[in-house]
């Protein structure tokens, strides 16, 4: 019997191309660098995505997570192919909120693309995911290739470069986000940051990036306006009962652990539990991991 894994290999082999291919992109070639060749497996670039990159620390904060799963999904939903690195934190976040809109995804990895190099290799199933979904894995390293020190910083300019624009969620002033972040300037590219809480060292990045002239976002309209794009309306909530609406009204402010729900519900642990339940199903709310709770973007 074939395994899912050589299914995967199957259905989704390595393949490349040459600078001098007709379907290399366009806008790697204006790189001062471009990739020689590029490694890809799934559905390649068309040329006609809008791509939007979205990027920031592996080691994200609740707040940081909901921030990017709900921006980026709200992104692919008006139509932006999401890209960005597959890392750890705010990268998974932005994938998988693509995925959840049912919209196709871009990784581009500094690795090689065999299952043995790909990093993070916890993301494997992301990666499959993508590749079910439509989307693609690109990389200018052959398989086999390891990550080094220079190997991510540099696929974060062809993050850059194939974007519109950047949006940056959480990030330390030395990191591979801001990297990215100033490749998108060195390009032109639009810029934007999430604000954070002043004393947490991943919005140091974002905060800088905002003085610098990057524009200020809290939500994906923001963006969509900046790039000239036609805005989301604003989702109207219906709710069965006063349970789901006590839920909701917690959870407006941000993500919270079910004890903190409780807390400030009133409700009863057994009864929220059931009520939380029933409003995942109905895509009302998300479980961010580790009983954290917030409401679906």
């Amino acid at each position: 019997m074939i395994n899912s894994m050589e299914r995967f290999l199957q259905e989704f082999p390595i393949q490349s191309i040459e600078y001098r291919d007709e379907k290399y992109p366009e806008l790697l070639k204006q790189l001062p660098d471009p990739p020689k060749m590029l490694f890809y497996r799934g559905n390649f670039l068309t040329g006609n995505e809008k791509c939007f990159g979205a990027v920031g620390t592996r080691l994200a904060s609740d707040y940081g997570k909901e921030i990017a799963f709900s921006i980026a999904k709200d992104l692919a939903h008006a139509g932006l192919t999401i890209v960005s690195g597959m890392a750890r934190g705010i990268d998974t976040c932005s994938h998988k909120a693509a995925l959840e809109a049912n919209e196709k995804t871009i990784a581009i990895l500094g690795t090689g693309l065999d299952e043995k190099t790909i990093y993070p290799q916890e993301n494997l199933k992301l990666a499959k995911q993508i590749l079910e979904k439509g989307g693609c894995l690109i990389s200018e390293y052959p398989a086999g290739t390891r990550g080094a020190i220079f190997t991510f910083p540099q696929r974060n300019r062809i993050i850059a470069m194939l974007s519109l624009g950047i949006l940056v969620v959480e990030a330390k002033i030395k990191s591979g986000a801001l990297i990215t972040a100033q490749f998108a300037k060195q390009y032109k590219k639009k810029l934007f940051a999430v604000p954070g809480n002043i004393h947490s060292q991943n919005s140091q990045g974002c905060h800088l990036l905002i003085k610098q002239g990057a524009k200020l976002v809290e939500n994906a309209n923001d963006i969509l306006k900046d790039l000239n794009l036609p805005g989301l309306k604003t989702k109207q909530s219906n709710f069965e009962n006063l349970q789901q609406q006590l839920i909701f009204n917690a959870l407006q402010k941000g993500a919270l652990p079910i004890d903190k729900i409780i807390e400030i519900t009133k409700m009863p642990p057994q009864e929220i539990s059931g009520v939380i339940t029933v409003m995942e199903i109905e895509g009302k709310v998300r479980n961010m991991g580790g009983n954290v709770y917030a409401l679906s973007g």
